[in-house]
């Protein structure tokens, strides 16, 4: 029995294949790489941000099966090609999704920075409740935002169920 070369081996244990936006990548990373690095720096889909590293803050959120992730907190070792991650990119290629229109709409980014883990956890809301009340809305959007727009967050999320509504 011949054995591959021990680089060659090395290559194939830290190869992983995700699923993200629709296309599936192989990356080559450590397993406990946390999957928010292999969307930035393998990837290179930066709209997915680095806020505090310990799933507090929320800028990280992308959707897992439809499902609000922080990304900081998981290894891509987690993570089968079959689960469906998507970002801030893939959820619309033209940034018209009700969610972005109703952000945009009423100018709800200040600095911006969380904006994009923001409207993921709004989408991720409004998919489980279209007529969010104050206090869905509240009890969902548990994301961090340093410049305070949690205002303009609530009313654009009420904004995107009205136009999600038609």
């Amino acid at each position: 029995m011949r054995r591959k070369p021990k680089a060659a081996a090395y290559a194939e244990e830290f190869m992983v294949r995700l699923n993200v936006n629709g296309a599936i990548r192989e990356i080559d990373a450590e397993p406990d790489t946390p999957l928010l690095w292999a969307i930035r720096e393998q990837i290179g889909l930066t709209g997915t941000k680095y806020g505090c590293g310990v799933a507090a803050c929320g800028a990280c959120t992308v959707h897992v099966d439809g499902v609000p992730t922080r990304s900081c907190a998981f290894p891509v070792s987690d993570f089968k090609p079959e689960q469906k991650i998507v970002t801030i990119e893939g959820l619309s290629a033209d940034s018209s999704h009700a969610v972005q229109r109703a952000w945009a709409e009423l100018d709800v980014p200040q600095c911006g920075y969380c904006q994009s883990g923001q409207i993921l956890a709004a989408v991720a809301l409004l998919k489980e409740f279209p007529r969010p009340t104050d206090a869905q809305i509240d009890e969902a959007m548990t994301n961090i935002c340093r410049c305070g727009t949690y205002n303009r967050i609530r009313a654009a999320v009420k904004r995107a169920s009205e136009l999600s509504a038609g």
